[in-house]
């Protein structure tokens, strides 16, 4: 039989799971719950089983199985050790070595957003380059950067955190991280509701946005049929964006930018107003980078934690 490699996604509330052959061709792909209870004690036996279950339905000798990639939310050192991972429950805990010792097949881990970034450049929107930065416009904004086709994972596991940038020095509301004006309280899907809100009160403009609750969305939504309002606020919101991602190219000079994540469903319109800002703050050095929607959606983490493991 042809060689496989299983990509594994842990999320707070499901694991995803994908099948592959060695040339990234996606053989099947499935979910099981993530349980969280107990500290997460279950997750790592339960992934094990679910693979070896796999393996016995589909006749799979372990010895055509490459190995296991997995990419977990939190921080991951080199050797698999994730340092903390708050929605799983975990705290230092090495993956690789409670996983192989389950299953018997090598395993890699590393961060969830660096693995979605490997997948989409491997797969996705980012194919065909190797110096990458995912960006993940979500409930967060996350982020992955890949340099001549390796990830950056940084000394403890926290490189591409692009969303804890510093760009407001006057805001008293706190980010997750417990820090100030971080890009992801202006670019996140609840930042882009934010800035809606805050302009909404400020101004006396007619909108579409004063009627009922306001997602971001509906914000994407009133910008494309032209409401005022929301074009002021798409603005905003681009400047901040492209303003974080400048300072990203600054360090690292991608070639291409994909953008993922919620946010990114509204189209290339997000780019649109960020792009401009982009250039205007940008080091002349690091112009030119492409930028591009992501392709893989949900299923990013998996073909990348599969390239984790095929990458030589």
């Amino acid at each position: 039989m042809s060689k496989v490699v299983f990509g594994v996604d842990v999320g707070g509330t499901t694991v995803k799971l994908g099948c592959f052959d060695t040339e990234g061709q996606l053989l099947d792909k499935w979910e099981i719950p993530t349980r969280t209870e107990d500290k997460g004690v279950n997750i790592i036996g339960d992934i094990a089983g679910s693979i070896l279950v796999k393996l016995a339905k589909d006749d799979i000798d372990k010895k055509d199985v490459v190995g296991i990639g997995i990419g977990v939310p939190g921080p991951v050192k080199s050797d698999g050790t994730v340092i903390v991972a708050v929605n799983l429950g975990w705290k230092d805990i090495n993956v690789n070595t409670e996983l192989e010792e389950l299953t018997g097949i090598k395993v890699k881990t590393s961060n969830d957003a660096n693995v979605a970034a490997l997948g989409e450049m491997w797969r996705g929107g980012g194919q065909g380059y190797s110096n990458v930065v995912a960006v993940t416009l979500g409930t967060g904004v996350g982020g992955g950067i890949i340099v001549d086709g390796k990830i950056v994972n940084g000394a403890t596991g926290a490189g591409g955190e692009i969303g804890h940038i510093h760009l407001e020095d006057n805001e008293t509301e706190a980010c997750g991280c417990k820090g100030h004006g971080c890009l992801e309280q202006y670019a996140s899907a609840t930042g882009v509701v934010r800035l809606a809100k805050k302009k909404l009160a400020d101004s006396s403009k007619d909108s579409v946005l004063r009627e009922g609750e306001v997602t971001a969305k509906d914000v994407w939504d009133a910008v494309k049929a032209g409401d005022e309002l929301a074009i002021e606020v798409a603005n905003i919101y681009g400047e901040y964006l492209g303003k974080g991602l400048a300072a990203v190219a600054d360090v690292v000079n991608p070639e291409i930018f994909v953008i993922g994540g919620g946010v990114s469903k509204a189209g290339r319109v997000v780019i649109e107003y960020m792009e401009p800002y982009f250039d205007k703050y940008v080091f002349p050095g690091a112009k030119g980078a492409k930028f591009a929607l992501a392709k893989l959606g949900n299923d990013a983490g998996i073909y990348g934690a599969a390239f984790l493991v095929l990458d030589k």
